[in-house]
């Protein structure tokens, strides 16, 4: 039986579900004038979903929009808990869900780096020793000086993902954030996730590129409808999963 430092993800007999509200009122006058407003519906989104993932797995979440890829990966970094069931992750977390997440706009990319690392866990002294690395692969330049509200998105996931590779995380978690900015600077990510990986990194990616996945990740989790339809290696999930979809 493997140990918890092998099991860096366990997902349990997870539920969630979502409010939906199809007429919601905007001001307390409507809410006054229609108070039979506010009609709503349960979506469940995933369905009693487990699975685990070891040590040093690179794992891709595949499926069409509104599968529960995303929902589950916020799970799994505890921004989100499930309605039943229980997630645990064993060992430290990094995670690059939202654009701009934890990124404040009147401050510089500079002043950031400190504020983003410092919320995954860094001292001061720690981030002072890697700034200048975080800002060359950001390649921002004298950019990384300027308030990040004048940051395109492309220039937003730079920064995002040069402080979440530099935090000595043992777990990876990655949505589609790696869709934005220019060709060059998405093959410098991927091939920096190589390199994590190599190094025994455990990462979980949630992906639309089944190119991408196939070239980072040895494990496909399809999900359809918020259950795993299929989990295994990578190649012959995406085959089945391209013979239903296309």
């Amino acid at each position: 039986m493997s140990n918890n430092t092998e099991k860096r993800i366990i997902v349990e007999n997870v539920y969630k579900t979502f409010d939906v509200y199809l007429d919601k009122a905007n001001s307390l006058k409507e809410k006054m004038l229609f108070w039979k407003r506010n009609r709503k519906e349960t979506r469940e989104v995933l369905k009693d979903v487990s699975l685990t993932i070891n040590n040093g797995e690179a794992v891709a979440l595949i499926g069409v929009n509104g599968s529960g890829k995303s929902t589950l990966l916020k799970l799994m970094t505890k921004i989100i808990y499930p309605n039943k069931g229980k997630v645990t992750t064993n060992g430290k977390l990094t995670s690059l869900l939202e654009l701009g997440a934890g990124f404040h706009p009147d401050f510089s990319g500079r002043e950031n780096i400190y504020f983003n690392a410092s919320i995954f866990g860094l001292t001061r002294k720690e981030i002072d020793s890697r700034i200048e690395k975080i800002i060359e692969f950001s390649e921002l330049g004298t950019y990384i000086d300027n308030p990040v509200r004048t940051y395109s998105s492309g220039m937003y996931m730079r920064l995002a993902f040069s402080v979440a590779i530099n935090v000595d995380a043992e777990i990876l978690l990655v949505d589609e954030i790696l869709s934005v900015g220019d060709q060059h600077f998405q093959e410098k990510c991927l091939n920096k996730m190589k390199e994590l990986k190599k190094e025994g990194k455990t990462m979980v990616f949630v992906t639309h590129s089944l190119e991408s996945a196939r070239n980072l990740c040895d494990r496909a989790i399809w999900l359809h409808k918020g259950v795993i339809k299929k989990d295994g290696e990578t190649k012959s999930v995406i085959d089945e999963y391209l013979k239903e979809t296309t």
